[in-house]
């Protein structure tokens, strides 16, 4: 981690990611005004949004992140710290009616 936080500049230090679905009670659902957005052929791995989500709504898997939106609350904190640019924050209504997976 520090190695990560060095290379990076992370602004934060000591941030646990719990499991997702840890605020179980906290569902979303469609009520944010954007959600995150992975391009998955810039995705490096390196786990800084996993990191950073304060509803440990990421998880990593074997080819990038998924997010959980429905824990999601849109606040961007991954898109931020994205190195690469990977993530990046579209507006909710551009999903009305579409399948999540994929998204």
């Amino acid at each position: 981690m520090s190695a990560i936080r060095d290379e990076y500049g992370a602004p934060f230090a000591g941030t646990v990611a719990g499991t997702v679905g840890a605020n179980d009670k906290m569902v979303t659902g469609n009520w944010r005004s954007a959600r995150p957005v992975l391009n998955r052929e810039l995705c490096t791995q390196c786990l800084m949004c996993w990191i950073s989500c304060p509803d440990a709504c990421i998880t990593p898997d074997e080819e990038a992140v998924v997010h959980n939106y429905e824990y999601c609350k849109g606040c961007g904190l991954c898109a931020s710290v994205c190195p690469v640019g990977a993530v990046t924050m579209s507006p909710e209504l551009d999903f009305i009616g579409k399948c999540e997976e994929g998204v």
